[in-house]
């Protein structure tokens, strides 16, 4: 069967540990005599992921090995969130409505989104994720600042990345388990196995732009 991506991480080992980076493409020059700084931002900016999987036997780590290694390097794409941040803070962990954009044409920092359930104090907390699109075309975005809710169900929220292109109207926010789509950093996919017949499996992600 044909390699489809972007693929599904295995399920039979969950992630030990994953270390997210947010990073800004920013420039600054500084006087070498007064250390006055000018400071610009550039549009760039990713989401980076150094990811770390339990020690395991090879049935398991093979279900990991193949994962990798059929990514083809950098070529290929999963999809991969925070683990620890499935579920929101928020009150959209038992009450999200059915959250979509609201308007077309948005850009920068900031997502009017609406069908949420009205009149709630923190829908969505800082720290909590969303998800907007899905498969190849996912992205993937953190909250910045607490979010509340208005008695018709309209929700302003501060993002990280920015939108690089405008969602569409009316497309689905996915609050629970949110995901985006990254690649491997490296075109070499490597594991070591010790005498006592036990996997280490470490690799390092970029979103996938």
């Amino acid at each position: 069967m044909a390699i489809s991506y972007p693929l599904a991480t295995p399920t039979n080992k969950t992630i030990q540990q994953v270390a997210f980076f947010a990073r800004n493409t920013v420039a600054i020059s500084q006087s070498p005599f007064t250390y006055a700084q000018q400071v610009h931002k550039w549009t760039g900016q990713r989401w980076e992921a150094d990811i770390t999987l339990p020690p395991m036997k090879r049935a398991d780590a093979e279900e990991w090995i193949s994962f990798l290694v059929s990514l083809k390097g950098s070529y290929g794409t999963f999809l991969l969130g925070d683990p620890s941040a499935v579920t929101p803070r928020g009150t959209a962990s038992s009450s999200p409505g059915t959250p979509i954009v609201k308007g077309a044409s948005q850009t920068g920092d900031q997502l009017l989104i609406d069908g949420a359930t009205a009149s709630q104090t923190g829908y969505l907390k800082a720290g909590d994720y969303i998800q907007l699109s899905s498969g190849i075309t996912s992205k993937f975005h953190k909250v910045l600042q607490d979010a509340n809710s208005d008695g018709s169900g309209n929700v302003t929220l501060t993002i990280f990345p920015d939108l690089r292109t405008s969602p569409t109207d009316n497309s689905t926010v996915v609050v629970t388990n949110a995901r985006g789509v990254f690649r491997l950093n490296d075109n070499v996919v490597n594991w070591n196995v010790n005498e006592a017949s036990i996997y280490g499996i470490t690799f390092g992600a970029v979103e996938s732009l």
